[in-house]
């Protein structure tokens, strides 16, 4: 895993910023048409000279790939089983795959998330510049995926609205993805925001889509792990963030999931961690999502084999969202979990898998017959 973060604050809006502009400015000189493997700014992933296939795109935001935005280079890769290599440099914009642009792979070149930035600053507050009103939690996504068996290899997705950025609006939801595809994978992926950084969803409530996600760094601070799909979480970092805004705990969730009653399984993170920035005990581990939209909804979410730091409320981990939805009505579970944040002080308030249920509750279980390929990346 990298081992640098930038952090949610004006300093990382500057940082995303600045290392934009200083990748941009390193790569002006004319990308030579080299084969794959040689040096430049798409590294082993060959160039638009030498491309890896037909259906191979390229992306710098200093105009020596095929497209100096990602949405570009989405909106020409139509129908099926395209690859985008992603230069480093930070994309500000928003970027939608829809649904029909199937089996698209993201690579970013130089094989580390922190060099490939897509970026973008809507929250569900902010109005949308035609009038007809603001953004709402979905219409705030940097990224929005519609279509199954999505790939993305060492790409961050990052929303760096700020709650200073709207005083007083009630609306600071500001998602970094919404992921809806069935079959979505993510290898050493990074996602950045404050509010529901990470939204894992499906098309609709009939549809269970599966995701997973491995050795990927996600942070944010209120509900930045949320929706309703089957979603596996292996290997993976969560980072809950200080609020400057808040004077005391809790600071927020590290989990939200809504999923639908009907899907047998719903959030799974195995082998990951949960580390803070902020004071011991201020962050709950999760809430359950009961949404207008499915009043049915009966959240689910195991958390198994990982190690929940101090800034987890040992005594009280779990929190409602609503009163009507008590989380001691939904399906959450813990499995030989460690850290200061995994000690049960309060038996009642960490329900526990037996041996028997946690070898049901496994990436296979959840996944059934699909089995991400980590290493598809050519």
């Amino acid at each position: 895993m990298p081992s640098r973060h930038p952090r949610t604050s004006p300093g990382r809006r500057a940082f995303l910023a600045g290392a934009g502009a200083a990748l941009a400015a390193l790569a002006l000189p004319a990308a030579p048409a080299a084969a794959s493997g040689s040096a430049g700014p798409f590294g082993r992933y060959g160039s638009p000279a030498a491309r890896l296939s037909a259906k191979t795109l390229y992306v710098h935001p200093g105009g020596l790939g095929d497209h100096t935005s990602v949405q570009a280079a989405v909106s020409a890769a139509s129908g099926t089983g395209w690859t985008l290599v992603l230069a480093p440099g930070t994309y500000r914009e928003t970027v939608v795959v829809t649904a029909a642009r199937t089996g698209m792979t993201w690579i970013g070149a130089s094989g580390d998330a922190e060099d490939v930035v897509v970026v973008y600053d809507n929250a569900a507050g902010t109005p949308k510049p035609d009038g007809s009103g603001p953004y709402g939690t979905t219409g705030s996504a940097t990224v929005t995926l519609q279509a199954a068996d999505f790939t993305a290899h060492a790409v961050t997705f990052a929303n760096d609205f700020l709650r200073t950025d709207l005083p007083g609006n009630p609306g600071t939801q500001a998602v970094a993805l919404k992921a809806q595809g069935d079959r979505s994978a993510f290898f050493h992926c990074r996602f950045l925001g404050h509010q529901d950084t990470l939204y894992a969803d499906s098309a609709s409530l009939a549809a269970f889509a599966r995701q997973y996600y491995a050795h990927c760094y996600v942070e944010g601070d209120v509900d930045f792990v949320f929706g309703r799909a089957t979603a596996v979480f292996e290997h993976c970092h969560f980072r809950t963030l200080v609020r400057p805004d808040l004077a005391g705990a809790p600071y927020g969730f590290v989990f939200a999931p809504s999923t639908a009653r009907a899907n047998p399984y719903g959030f799974l993170a195995t082998r990951c961690r949960v580390t803070s920035e902020a004071p011991d005990g201020y962050y709950k581990l999760a809430r359950p999502w009961v949404p207008g939209s499915d009043p049915t909804a009966w959240p689910s979410l195991v958390v198994r084999e990982s190690v929940l730091s101090a800034g987890v409320d040992a005594v009280a981990p779990y929190a409602n969202m609503r009163a009507e939805h008590p989380w001691q009505r939904q399906r959450f579970a813990e499995y030989r979990n460690a850290g200061r944040g995994a000690r049960v002080t309060v038996p009642e308030n960490r329900p526990l898998l037996t041996a028997a249920q946690a070898a049901a509750a496994t990436p296979a279980a959840y996944l059934g017959d699909w089995t991400p390929d980590g290493t598809s990346c050519p």
